[in-house]
């Protein structure tokens, strides 16, 4: 069969058409995409800040453990008696001369009621044989009476009078051990242990309760012996126990002795009243000791990411490069805390504030039309 010529032509013009219409269809489509490619979206949007120089304290840190300033041990002086009330527990805040606790009293109560008793007659010897020595005395010179009944009448006041001191003495130490029968603190304070058992016989020196003085507390500051000549008496220290808030405290001294095993030296802080800090606990401090120049950012620009602290840098386009910078010391401040940064970073740059946490190296970002101070 011959095929007809033009057929052929208007076939192929066809095909050739058709090839034409899809190429330019496919175009349009992506033109749209490459477009987009072009200017990526923006994928968050974040404030930005600038580094800010000040001037920065310079610390010493150290840790240490929070100890009682002074204890009294508050114990019984007399000997085989039984508890008979206990009247503080642990916790308690006492006065100076508080009564803690009772000893039974019966038996030195009678002792006391006794001596008082031999006392009064004692005196009343004593009277009746000064009177008669005095009588003596008179008829002396006149020779109605020997020099031996005188001496004797003599004698025998001296002896009464020995006689009364004595039995004085003894009711002073009778009133004193009955005294010693109230178990009392010695200064102001709070009670730290309780031994005292109603019931109990208690022996001399027996501790029954355990006071710290004053409520006062120190931290014992372990400190490195090459930064010990930076600590001076009277310098402010910021003490934070552990899992409680700082307390600000004050250096009272600094030991004259360094461990020669640690190398290092104890500084005794004086703390604040505090809610927080108890005797016993671990606490770590910085010591104020100076100031120097430094740049800082606030700490919600810093990231911390593998162990290390990044920071992102806004550039021309928004877009954010990720710089790892060095830091230093961390302050707390009205308008939020901020973080000293001590390498890595430039002073006329711009970095992400808010947000960075969310944000990658090279992400594009919208920058929000309120800035963050510096």
């Amino acid at each position: 069969m011959k095929k007809n010529p033009l057929a052929i032509a208007l076939g192929a013009y066809a095909l050739t058409l058709g090839v034409v219409v899809v190429s330019v269809a496919a175009d349009d489509k992506a033109a749209p995409s490459a477009a987009a490619a072009a200017t990526p979206r923006p994928s968050l949007t974040v404030t930005a800040t600038a580094p800010q120089n000040g001037r920065w304290p310079v610390v010493v840190s150290a840790n240490g453990t929070i100890s009682a300033w002074q204890e009294a041990s508050i114990g019984a002086e007399a000997q085989g008696l039984r508890l008979t009330d206990v009247r503080a527990q642990v916790g308690d805040r006492v006065k100076r001369g508080q009564v803690l606790a009772l000893l039974s009293a019966d038996t030195l109560a009678a002792e006391v009621a006794a001596t008082r008793a031999g006392v009064v007659e004692a005196e009343a010897i004593q009277a009746e044989a000064a009177a008669n020595a005095e009588r003596a005395r008179q008829l002396q010179s006149s020779g109605a009476i020997s020099a031996q009944q005188i001496n004797q009448y003599v004698t025998a006041e001296a002896t009464a009078k020995a006689r009364a001191a004595s039995l004085r003495a003894q009711l002073k130490a009778a009133e004193v051990r009955l005294a010693q029968t109230r178990i009392t603190a010695p200064d102001d304070g709070v009670i730290s242990a309780r031994a005292a058992t109603v019931g109990a016989v208690v022996q001399p020196g027996q501790e029954l309760f355990r006071l710290i003085r004053k409520e006062r507390l120190e931290w014992r500051a372990d400190v490195a012996a090459s930064e010990l000549a930076r600590i001076q008496p009277g310098q402010k220290v910021s003490v934070t126990p552990a899992g409680g808030s700082a307390v600000v405290g004050t250096v009272r001294v600094v030991a004259p002795t360094v461990d020669a095993a640690t190398r290092n030296g104890v500084v005794f802080v004086d703390l604040g009243k505090s809610e927080s800090a108890k005797a016993g606990m671990f606490a770590r401090g910085e010591f104020a000791v100076g100031e120097r120049e430094g740049m800082t950012l606030p700490a919600s620009a810093v990231v911390l990411r593998d162990g290390f602290h990044w920071v992102f840098q806004l550039g021309a386009d928004n877009r954010v490069a990720q710089r790892k910078v060095g830091v230093g010391a961390r302050v707390a401040g009205k308008s939020g805390d901020r973080i000293e940064i001590t390498a890595g970073l430039a002073k006329d740059v711009r970095v992400v504030a808010d947000g960075a946490g969310f944000l990658a190296d090279g992400d594009v970002v919208r920058i929000a039309a309120k800035q963050s101070a510096p």
